[in-house]
């Protein structure tokens, strides 16, 4: 009698906890991309080649409640670390989705980061080459400074073509304020067959002597299997008064291969002669249902005009840098 009832016991704490575990769907999705990497460049210390890898790894739980709430946590883990290094986790929140719209509490991408639409969106594996030196923006991306602090935003439901979110991220400091305020908008319509949308992005952060301005705006047409992206933003802080522009376009051919090229460049008007442009091109292709396979070229040219006034000699570094990389998402 005793077996019988510690057995009975046992199968009514399982289904207990079946019936709890069910009311939440669990995803689990992941990546990792290999790279080999090859710069030529007129600083013979930026010459030569290497292998690269990131990895990434995502679990998100999903609710859906009585009233019609869908509550959501996510975990973002990025999973390449140095050797003998913990995994970090980059990013951990919850969302709160209804008729209203969307709420987000917790280290997340800031609101704005939805919205953007720059040169680079059309280009898979954008890479950057540059110097140490360098103080100027590397693409039309809006510049933010909270990365994935903790923060709250709002994402209202659509209306019609038009989308919108803000956030305020926490500046980590109790004495002096540097919150970071972002937000930005979408607005889709169809014109001659094209799908057209429009976007702005904005963001703040507080900050003693003058605070961190940026902001970002695009055009993206899409026709068949052709993508244009136009696109220009500024940056202001101490000593920095930069204005970038960009441009890009993808073509997806039947076989499951995609084409794309793009071009940018900046300037600082608070550094004389300080500028950075280059322009490159990517072929994509699907190797298998998970499994892709990118090649990068770029060419870039950076003049460091008078933005380091403490040194004789200023560093300017111009050149080409191809990337191979093999991508597997899971």
């Amino acid at each position: 009698m005793r077996k019988l009832l510690l057995g009975t016991t046992a199968l009514a704490a399982a289904a207990t906890l079946s019936a709890n575990a069910a009311l939440a769907d669990v995803s689990i999705s992941g990546m990792l991309e290999w790279s080999y990497d090859s710069r030529s460049s007129n600083v013979s210390a930026n010459n030569g080649t290497s292998f690269g890898q990131d990895s990434d790894l995502q679990v998100k739980f999903s609710n859906k409640t009585d009233s019609g709430l869908t509550v959501d946590m996510l975990v973002d883990i990025d999973t390449d670390q140095a050797d003998n290094a913990a995994p970090l986790n980059d990013e951990t929140s919850l969302s709160i989705s209804g008729g209203f719209g969307k709420i987000v509490l917790g280290k997340d991408d800031d609101a704005a980061d939805a919205y953007i639409m720059d040169e680079s969106d059309l280009i898979a594996e954008d890479q950057a080459p540059g110097v140490s030196s360098m103080t100027i923006s590397t693409s039309t991306e809006l510049t933010m400074e909270s990365s994935d602090s903790n923060k709250i935003s709002y994402h209202l439901p659509a209306m019609g073509g038009l989308t919108f979110g803000i956030s305020q991220a926490d500046g980590g400091k109790a004495t002096t304020s540097s919150d970071t305020i972002s937000y930005g908008a979408n607005y889709a319509l169809d014109a001659g067959g094209a799908a057209i949308t429009l976007g702005y992005t904005a963001a703040t952060t507080e900050n003693t002597t003058q605070d961190i301005d940026s902001e970002q705006m695009g055009i993206k047409v899409v026709s068949g299997d052709v993508s244009f992206i136009l696109s220009q933003s500024g940056y202001e802080a101490s000593d920095e008064d930069r204005d970038n522009m960009g441009a890009s376009i993808s073509y997806a051919l039947p076989n499951g291969m995609k084409l794309g090229a793009y071009t940018f460049k900046s300037e600082d008007d608070l550094d004389p002669g300080e500028e950075y442009s280059r322009s490159g091109v990517e072929v994509q292709y699907t190797i298998a249902s998970g499994l892709t396979a990118y090649i990068n070229v770029d060419d870039y040219d950076y003049k460091e005009g008078t933005s380091d006034g403490t040194t004789a000699s200023h560093i300017n570094d111009s050149g080409t840098a191809s990337k191979l990389t093999i991508k597997a998402t899971f």
